[in-house]
């Protein structure tokens, strides 16, 4: 067995791990983490389904982006991963990932509003955070389209090579 086909092999297993729990964490998880929200001195019932919705719709693109994932694989086996086949699944992952950017910002700038109008929440430690995380999903974004970007560069020379040889 080559060394790719075993990243191949060893990468599907750990998605469909990844996949099995991000499915739990949909079902499970997230709305069980949220709810008993409120239940302290401060009443944030209000923020049980959104924060659920929000949750679960960031799994969403976990899987969404593991779907893709595993198309791409396919085509690396076939080695058919510079071909135009693969730009649909990897605009794929483009959207979910910048989809759950979208989703990451909002849901910030919503609580840290929250945070703010809250004396009993007032802590500076968590919208720093929250920024941090915006910041990273912003750089994630912009590192998917930049690979994009490379791999049509990559396609583009690989048809020219089919096309000499």
């Amino acid at each position: 067995m080559t060394l790719t086909r075993t990243v191949v092999v060893l990468l599907r297993v750990l998605l469909v791990l990844l996949f099995a729990a991000c499915v739990v964490g949909q079902t499970l998880a997230v709305p069980g983490q949220f709810a008993d929200i409120g239940q302290g001195s401060v009443d944030l019932t209000y923020l049980r389904w959104p924060l659920t919705t929000i949750g679960v719709l960031g799994l969403l693109c976990v899987e969404v982006v593991i779907v893709c994932t595993w198309k791409l694989l396919t085509m690396v086996e076939a080695d058919r991963i510079f071909s135009t086949a693969a730009f649909s699944w990897v605009d794929g992952i483009v959207w979910a990932v910048a989809a759950a950017w979208v989703l990451l910002a909002g849901t910030s700038a919503w609580l840290i509003a929250i945070m703010l109008a809250t004396p009993e929440l007032r802590d500076p430690g968590a919208p720093m955070l929250l920024l941090g995380l915006v910041l990273v999903g912003a750089v994630a974004v912009m590192l998917m389209v930049v690979l994009r970007a490379l791999l049509r560069q990559a396609a583009v020379l690989r048809t020219d090579m089919d096309a000499v040889i």
